[in-house]
């Protein structure tokens, strides 16, 4: 991401009373987890678009306002998360709204943003007094999109689905239809088509299909359709800040791939990726070194991610020329419409889980065609943590925590290790995220935000292996190696009874998560007779 780019979701109106600044309004750009509730019966809607759309005059051209009437909602949500800092404890509640739209089988699309970490949902459409009760069926945080149920005939009374269109051309004529700031009732903007290009999504930092467009898109639109015709051209979801008319959607490309994913398995499935690491082939030079030909392009491979099934097939320094027939450019993008590129990994984003691509691989001179097996992989620090509370473990003062790019972002500590890669399943970074202040721990505060190598020799795998490791120790000192060779030795019985004094005196509930909480048996006895 450039450092100039400052994107902000857009989707809730936050109302906040501690951030009541002239000019300033405060937002929730927090990002989500994709879950959903088990698969439900899918209900025909009770006016099918087609039918609406018989009931218009004969010839009249339908605008976009006479589509969202019946069709865009308000959406009010409660939501409550934990403290980055302190995971044992919630931060304050917010009440924000977006914006969503009805789609077929009485269901509506929202962004991810607009509910993540909720409590409460409801749903209000247009010319209504009644906030409807909603059920968040299934969530995508990587793709920031959600589905709501809503069981009330009542509110699906005259209500009418949205259809789904294609990608739109440049500088063809969009409408933004939603719920902003600046007033309660439905609004529409105009704009156009600027370009369309895999974008980092800010609410999950993952790189999928986008269109920019110049249309205003503010507070409280995010969830809301953009229309093209009489169709469906995306998800109004971000803009770029210190920027005029630069609004982002999610196309219908990628709504459609999460659409049928929670129609065939119920519940959101994550995004493929190539899982490697990879270098432009630009340079004359470095492409004679790998023995590229004239008209060859593609691009190299510097790491492969060791959980991917590529790892067991591809090697470093091959350089991928196509995939599945489609040849890679020396800039890493592929043909895309009339005259357009985009880069590869849009390709890939668009499979399904375990979905075959056909490599072709230049190595050592040699071409190669492989089939490999893609399917989504758990980053070693994952970019996001939505509707879960955090894991936590404190232990003589020392909290720890499994990192992720959201205590990156609060903490202000360095990215570099969202570039790592996991060495085997269920790996984490496990660091130590402050100090609760005790003499049992004299000294060792210069040592918040550095990562536990090894406690007493045994390299740790993750937090729940450090919890087990320290709560078995059966040495008289606890030895902790950390990272640039820094060390923390902890009597283990003083350290032990430091702990209970620590939660005591801060009040804090429990030294672990729940997560980390043995189970408890439910070991039935018999009754006499």
């Amino acid at each position: 991401m450039s450092l100039f780019r400052s994107v902000c979701t857009v989707s809730r109106f936050w109302i906040d009373s501690s951030a009541l600044v002239p000019g300033l309004l405060r937002f929730n750009t927090s990002n989500i987890r994709c879950f959903s509730s088990e698969k439900s019966v899918v209900h025909a809607p009770l006016f099918a678009a087609e039918h609406w759309k018989n009931t218009l005059p004969q010839g009249k051209k339908v605008s976009a306002i006479d589509l969202a009437l019946n069709s865009v909602v308000k959406v009010f949500t409660v939501s409550n998360k934990h403290r980055t800092f302190q995971p044992w404890q919630f931060c304050l509640q917010d009440e924000g709204t977006g914006s969503g739209f009805v789609i077929a089988g009485r269901k509506i699309l929202t962004n991810a943003h607009v509910v993540a970490n909720h409590t409460s949902v409801k749903v209000r459409k247009h010319g209504s007094p009644t906030k409807y009760k909603a059920k968040v069926r299934a969530i995508g945080h990587e793709c920031d999109l959600a589905i709501l149920d809503i069981d009330s005939d009542n509110f699906w009374e005259g209500m009418n689905p949205l259809e789904l269109g294609d990608i739109p051309s440049l500088q063809e004529k969009v409408y933004v239809v939603g719920y902003p700031k600046g007033g309660d009732t439905i609004s529409v903007t105009k704009g156009v088509v600027s370009r369309v290009e895999l974008l980092e999504y800010s609410h999950s930092a993952t790189e999928l299909l986008a269109i920019q467009i110049d249309a205003a898109i503010n507070e409280g639109n995010s969830g809301g359709p953009v229309i093209m015709g009489n169709k469906v051209a995306g998800v109004a979801f971000e803009t770029l800040g210190c920027s005029d008319s630069i609004g982002y959607i999610i196309p219908t490309p990628v709504i459609k791939h999460f659409l049928n994913a929670v129609e065939e398995s119920g519940q959101h499935v994550s995004f493929c990726s190539i899982n490697l690491s990879y270098q432009n082939m630009e340079n004359d030079q470095l492409r004679n070194h790998f023995k590229m030909s004239d008209d060859m392009t593609g691009i190299l491979i510097k790491k492969i991610n060791p959980l991917s099934d590529s790892h067991k097939i591809l090697k470093k320094n091959d350089v991928i020329l196509a995939i599945d027939g489609v040849p890679i450019g020396n800039d890493s993008t592929v043909p895309f419409r009339n005259k357009e590129r985009i880069t590869f990994k849009h390709l890939v984003s668009m499979k399904k889980p375990c979905e075959r691509a056909l490599l072709k691989i230049l190595r050592e001179g040699k071409e190669y065609e492989f089939n490999i097996s893609l399917k989504p992989v758990p980053r070693l620090v994952p970019m996001h943590q939505f509707d879960k509370p955090p894991s936590y473990y404190i232990f003589g003062g020392l909290v720890f925590l499994p990192l992720t790019k959201p205590y990156i972002d609060d903490a202000s500590i360095s990215k570099y290790a969202l570039e790592k890669m996991p060495k085997k399943a269920g790996e984490q970074i496990v660091i130590i995220s402050q100090i609760l202040e005790d003499d049992i721990n004299t000294g060792y505060n210069i040592f918040e935000d550095l990562q536990v190598k090894k406690v007493n020799g045994v390299q740790v795998h993750n937090l729940k292996h450090l919890y087990k490791l320290i709560e078995e120790c059966c040495t008289e000192n606890l030895l902790m190696d950390l990272e640039q060779d820094n060390i923390i030795v902890l009597n283990y019985k003083s350290a032990k009874k430091a702990t209970s004094k620590i939660l005591k005196k801060l009040e804090i509930p429990s030294a672990m998560s729940k997560d980390l909480q043995p189970r408890q048996l439910n070991r039935r006895r018999k009754v006499p007779r």
